[in-house]
C-alpha cells in the first residue's frame, strides 16, 4: 500500500472514531437514545413554533385540577376606560346627631361601629333647660284646665243670665290664651324631637325623668364618629355622633378633561375594589359640571349597592366604564393564557390529551383577550386550570418524557 493510501485510511479511521464519540456523548439533545425522539415543531403562526408536548389526565384529575374546557369562537370585546375613584358615604343617608339642649352626659350606649335603629337611644343627657321646658308645658296644661273650667262655669251663668256679658267674654279670652300657651310649650318639646305619645304621657312621668333628654338616632345605620363621654358638659350645637347608612355608598370617580366627552349620566360603570373584592355595578347619577383647579378633573358620582358592607368610605377603587364594543374572531378569557418558556400559550384539547400551543394575544379588556393567531374558532381549549397543566408539563420534562 502506498504512503498516500495509508494517510487516507488513517484519516477515515480518525473521522469514524470522532463520529462514534459524538454520537455516544451527552449533548444538547440528551443521550443517543433520547436523540432519536427529537421534538417535532407544530406551527402556531407564521415564524413561530413550539414543541409538541402532551398532557393526559383522567376524568377525576380534570375535576380535581379544576380544568374548564370551552370552545373558541367570536365575541364582543368591550373597550373600557379606567377611572380612579374613592368610596364615600352616601350623604343622602348620613346624619349628624346633636342634643338640641345643653346639659351633662349621664350615659352613652352607642359606640363607633355600632349599628343603631332609627329612634334608638344613643345617650342620655341631664338638662336643666329641658326640665324648665317640661315644667312650662305641665304648668300650661294646669292653667288651661283651670281656664277651661272657669269658662264653662261663666258660660252656664251667662246663659242663665246670672253673670254679665263682660265676665263671660273675659273667661272666654282667658281660656283661649291658656290654650295658646299650652300649644306653644308643646311645640317647643316637639322641636326637641319628642313624639306626640311621649308628650301626652309627660304628666304621668316621675320628676326625675323631667331632666333626662334621650339622644336618639335619626336614621338606621352605623355609628361612624362619637364625640361625647359620660360626665361631659355639652351645648345644644354639640356634634355628639355621626351615623351613616352604608347599605349604599358613593363612588366618586375622577374624570380627566380628555375623557369628559365619553362620560355622561346614566352610563353603567363597574366598580373594582381590588383583589379579593367582588366587582359591583352602578350607574353614574351625577357628573360635576366644574373641573377642579388643582386636579383638573371632574367628578362622576355613582351610587353603588353595598349590602354586605364590603365597600368602606375612604377606600380607593377603579371605575371601569365601557365606551365602545368591538367584534373579534376569537375571544377567550385571560385565565386561559399561561407563559411557557417565554411564550404565551393556550392548552388545546385533542383526542390524545392537552397540547400547549403558542398564540398571538391582542387587545385585552374586562378579563378577556382577543387572539389574532394560533387558535381557530371551533377548537376546544382550557379556559381555566392552565397552571395545573403547566405544572404537569414541567414535571414530564424533568422526567425526560413528553407523554403523560
Amino acid at each position: 500500500m502506498s504512503r498516500r493510501a495509508k494517510l487516507v485510511a488513517t484519516g477515515i479511521g480518525l473521522l469514524a472514531i470522532v463520529l462514534v464519540v459524538w454520537w455516544l456523548a451527552p449533548g444538547p439533545y440528551g443521550t443517543a437514545e433520547n436523540r432519536i425522539a427529537v421534538p417535532i415543531v407544530e406551527q402556531a403562526g407564521e415564524g413561530t413554533g413550539e414543541a409538541v408536548d402532551l398532557v393526559t389526565l383522567t376524568a377525576e384529575e380534570i375535576e380535581e385540577f379544576g380544568i374548564d374546557v370551552q370552545t373558541a369562537g367570536p365575541g364582543t370585546m368591550s373597550v373600557e376606560k379606567n377611572l380612579p375613584g374613592e368610596i364615600r358615604a352616601n350623604e343622602d343617608r348620613y346624619a349628624h346627631v346633636t342634643p338640641r339642649v345643653s346639659g351633662v352626659v349621664r350615659s352613652v350606649s352607642a359606640n363607633v361601629g355600632s349599628y343603631v335603629q332609627a329612634g334608638q337611644t344613643m345617650a342620655v343627657i341631664e338638662s336643666r333647660e329641658l326640665a324648665d321646658l317640661k315644667a312650662d308645658y305641665l304648668a300650661a296644661i294646669e292653667r288651661q284646665e283651670l281656664a277651661r273650667a272657669s269658662f264653662e262655669r261663666e258660660e252656664r251663668l251667662y246663659n242663665q243670665e246670672i253673670t254679665s256679658e263682660a265676665d263671660f267674654l273675659e273667661a272666654r279670652q282667658a281660656n283661649a290664651e291658656a290654650r295658646i300657651r299650652t300649644r306653644s310649650a308643646r311645640q317647643k318639646l316637639i322641636a326637641l324631637g319628642f313624639s306626640d305619645d311621649y308628650i301626652e304621657a309627660l304628666p304621668r312621668e316621675e320628676e326625675r325623668s323631667l331632666v333626662a333628654y334621650p339622644l336618639t338616632a335619626p336614621i338606621s345605620g352605623s355609628v361612624i364618629e362619637k364625640h361625647i363621654v359620660v360626665g361631659e358638659a355639652v351645648e345644644a350645637a354639640t356634634e355628639a355622633f355621626e351615623v351613616a347608612d352604608l347599605s349604599t355608598v358613593w363612588a366618586d370617580l375622577s374624570v380627566y378633561q380628555r375623557d369628559l366627552g365619553t362620560v355622561r349620566e346614566g352610563q353603567e360603570v363597574v366598580i373594582d375594589a381590588g383583589a379579593g373584592q367582588p366587582r359591583t355595578r352602578g350607574t353614574i347619577s351625577y357628573v360635576r359640571p366644574i373641573v377642579g383647579e388643582e386636579t383638573r378633573t371632574a367628578i362622576a358620582r355613582t351610587v353603588v349597592p353595598n349590602p354586605a358592607g364590603r365597600l368602606r368610605p375612604g377606600q380607593f377603587v377603579t371605575g371601569l366604564l365601557t365606551i365602545n364594543a368591538v367584534e373579534v374572531a376569537v375571544l377567550i378569557p385571560a385565565t386561559a393564557l399561561v407563559d411557557v418558556e417565554g411564550r404565551t400559550v393556550v392548552f388545546v384539547q385533542t383526542e390524545e390529551g392537552f397540547k400547549p400551543r403558542a398564540v398571538q394575544a391582542g387587545d385585552r379588556a374586562g378579563g378577556q383577550v382577543a387572539i389574532s393567531s394560533g387558535l381557530e374558532p371551533g377548537e376546544r381549549y382550557v379556559a381555566s386550570g392552565v397552571f395545573a397543566l403547566k405544572a404537569e408539563l414541567g414535571k414530564s420534562e424533568l422526567e425526560g418524557g413528553h407523554a403523560h
